[in-house]
């Protein structure tokens, strides 16, 4: 069953999540840090200096968002990072804040759908994607597409929420990610089903072993899956 933001739209995942990100977008960094606590932070932190030993001089950050893992990349000195993503909002508020920390000429925002991604074969030195795959409407089409734009040898790294499953920290998580941070979310962002989605497509997504299966079925390899914070996020890295 595919989980959409607006359950009585008839219309297909991939327009309802970017109704959804144009809907909450002037308020989604201000909500991000503060549901996970400033915690992202770290996480964007420890994916990206993954990358710093392979010294990608050219990376597409795929599902940008509002930049912050392109932002994010740029520790690492690239020549050049690339981000695309559905929503004309969340893309906006990127370019804004690219432009205040003067890396206009460094990163490239477009609007584009990962599924069909607007770049030659064998362009990227590395891909990153951050908090974005488990919103593809079709994840192994968007994770052959990703894999079609990288060089031979390119690295990928996903970062995505997953699931807690020890004890006590499983019944704490559950009871703040479906309970008390949809309501938060809703509050503030004034869109009462994106923060009620959220939960419900971490639920649905394969996370894990799942998707690291799901990675080398779409033609990767030297796949890893790194647990952060007892499991609520998790690193994904794989090579084409």
């Amino acid at each position: 069953m595919t989980v959409v933001p607006y359950k009585d739209q008839n219309v297909s995942k991939k327009e309802q999540v970017a109704q959804m990100f144009n809907s909450i977008s002037g308020r989604y960094d201000f909500l991000n840090h503060f549901l996970s606590l400033g915690i992202d932070k770290r996480w964007r932190k420890k994916a990206i200096r993954i990358l710093e030993s392979a010294k990608p001089k050219l990376i597409l950050d795929v599902a940008t968002g509002t930049a912050d893992f392109a932002l994010q990349a740029m520790t690492i000195t690239p020549e050049k990072v690339v981000g695309i993503d559905i929503s004309e909002g969340m893309l906006e508020v990127g370019r804004k804040k690219i432009e205040n920390q003067g890396l206009s000429g460094k990163i490239e925002l477009r609007l584009g759908d990962s599924e069909n991604l607007p770049f030659p074969d064998n362009n990227f030195d590395a891909v990153t994607v951050g908090f974005g795959v488990r919103n593809f409407e079709n994840l192994r089409k968007g994770l052959s597409e990703i894999n079609r734009v990288m060089k031979p040898g390119a690295l990928l790294v996903v970062l995505e929420f997953s699931r807690p499953s020890r004890f006590p920290f499983k019944q704490v998580y559950n009871l703040y990610f479906k309970f008390i941070l949809p309501k938060i979310g809703r509050l503030v962002s004034r869109d009462k089903s994106a923060y009620t989605y959220l939960p419900e497509s971490v639920e649905a997504f394969p996370d894990g072993d799942k998707f690291v299966a799901i990675l080398q079925e779409t033609g990767f390899k030297n796949t890893a899956c790194t647990p952060l914070t007892f499991g609520v996020s998790s690193i994904y890295t794989a090579q084409k």
